[in-house]
């Protein structure tokens, strides 16, 4: 698989992400629903952001893992959030984690009314080897 990231500027490095990601070659391509803080028995999280988004992480990258990918594959990024301004302090968790696993990937945040049942925060994933 060949990836290239297209950045025209350099602020966005700041905020680890790309403004597009273009991919020749790739073998295989995952869709991944959106991935929130649920536990194995599908108990939606009334924990705080921070827990939540951590929880959300680590439930993403268990769906990457079982399908036999790399979370360094991940190429679209899409972040659900019901309040950017709760999310927002918390965002150098997401950061660590993109940059623990050499992502490259365009990114898409969005504030919404609501998120299912107690959810705070969802990931939406692309990831291609």
């Amino acid at each position: 698989m060949e990836k290239r990231t297209v950045n025209p500027w350099k602020w966005q490095e700041e905020r680890s992400y790309s403004q597009a990601v273009e991919v020749k070659n790739a073998e295989a391509t995952l869709y991944c629903s959106g991935q929130a803080a649920i536990d194995p028995d599908g108990t939606s999280s009334n924990k705080d952001m921070k827990s939540q988004l951590e929880q959300a992480i680590a439930n993403l990258e268990e769906v990457i893992t079982t399908a036999g990918y790399e979370c360094k594959g991940i190429v679209r990024l899409n972040i659900y959030t019901t309040s950017t301004q709760e999310l927002w302090p918390h965002f150098p968790i997401l950061q660590s984690w993109i940059v623990a696993h050499h992502m490259e990937q365009a990114v898409t945040m969005l504030e919404v009314n609501s998120l299912f049942e107690t959810l705070k925060v969802e990931l939406e994933a692309t990831v291609v080897k």
